[in-house]
């Protein structure tokens, strides 16, 4: 089977198509024939370039969130061949703590599908049977794997973060992935939504997807815009996924007294400075969360199906095209989710 191996950390020219023995599914696991996988600012971009905290062994093959069809079963596996699915990306281990109380998102035993194990960059990818959740025909399989990978991981951040309806929640990179599916379940919940987002063309297409207001953080002060929306109260929460060292202060210092800054994400750089004064004096807190609970996954999928969310995706590429697709994500020239289809 075709697939975009990994022999080397470096930039998108690392992404080389190769020859590759299809996977044999084994115990407990499906073999998924790919139809659509994203490109990922962490998850691929940021494991591609061997700076990824959890990094990934070579050779290797990436892509976190793949949908498509069941093409063979595993031993002790009863799922319809032919079944339409998308892959949860994280890997529980079903016994910690955690993973026994319905927390799975928070378990401390778990790796992920494009990381520690090959995943959907490939025409064939076996995942565990659990891994693999049924979609609607009403969705397209670049949809579910959207809506798959970023929306239940924002009905988690909501659940971090305490959102109640009539809060104000500020969503950072309000256009892209993860961002914009913050905007639509937070939107759900009954909250008011600041859309912050890096261009007038990404503020318009966030603030599209359901927010109250938006703002340009390169063209103006987050900080004051946020206060002048809220009538200088600012925001009970901030969903703030970047991590960049000039915007992070301006996203905490946005916090109404007792706010919560609720984080999952660092491809923005990581590190950031802290006003300590501002958040005892404040009674703030800072949240960080990963990935996303079974319940938050198959919520999001149904939700979906039945209209409520809409996933944004720029365009769909050949699988042979990763490496320009990386490219185009680096450089910023995309508006939404890119989709590799290994079928193309």
């Amino acid at each position: 089977m075709k697939a975009i191996v990994m022999r080397e950390f470096g930039g998108p020219e690392v992404l080389r198509v190769e020859d590759v023995p299809r996977p044999t599914p084994g115990p407990g696991e499906v073999l998924v024939q790919v139809r659509a996988v994203s490109v990922n600012r962490t998850l691929d971009l940021r494991v591609r370039s061997g700076r990824y905290e959890r990094g990934a062994t070579l050779p290797h093959v990436l892509g976190a969130d793949p949908s498509g069809v069941i093409a063979e079963l595993g031993p002790h596996v009863r799922r319809g061949i032919g079944e339409r699915v998308t892959v949860s990306s994280h890997v529980r281990c079903g016994t910690c703590g955690y993973c026994r109380a319905g927390e799975d998102a928070d378990c401390t035993g778990s790796e992920s599908i494009g990381v520690q194990r090959w995943g959907g960059y490939a025409e064939y990818v076996a995942v565990p049977e659990r891994n693999a959740y049924a979609i609607a025909d009403a969705l397209s399989f670049a949809e579910a794997t959207v809506i798959g990978r970023h929306f239940p991981a924002a009905f988690n951040l909501a659940a971090k973060g305490e959102v109640k309806a009539g809060h104000w929640v500020l969503v950072m990179g309000a256009a892209g992935g993860l961002g914009s599916a913050g905007v639509q379940v937070a939107t759900h919940l009954g909250a008011n939504v600041i859309a912050a987002a890096g261009s007038d063309e990404r503020v318009a297409a966030a603030v599209a997807l359901g927010a109250r207001a938006g703002v340009n953080y390169r063209r103006q002060d987050l900080t004051e815009e946020v206060r002048r929306i809220t009538g200088g109260r600012g925001v009970d929460v901030v969903f703030e996924n970047i991590s960049d060292a000039g915007l992070w202060p301006k996203a905490f210092a946005s916090l109404a007294p007792h706010g919560r800054l609720v984080t999952m994400g660092s491809h923005g750089g990581g590190q950031v400075t802290l006003d300590v004064a501002r958040l005892y004096l404040n009674r703030l807190r800072i949240i960080g969360a990963a990935g996303a609970n079974r319940r938050d996954i198959e919520r999001a999928l149904r939700d979906a199906a039945g209209g409520t969310f809409r996933p944004l995706i720029d365009r769909v590429m050949p699988l042979v095209a990763a490496a320009e697709a990386h490219r185009l994500l680096e450089d910023g020239a995309t508006l939404g989710k890119v989709i590799l289809d290994p079928t193309r």
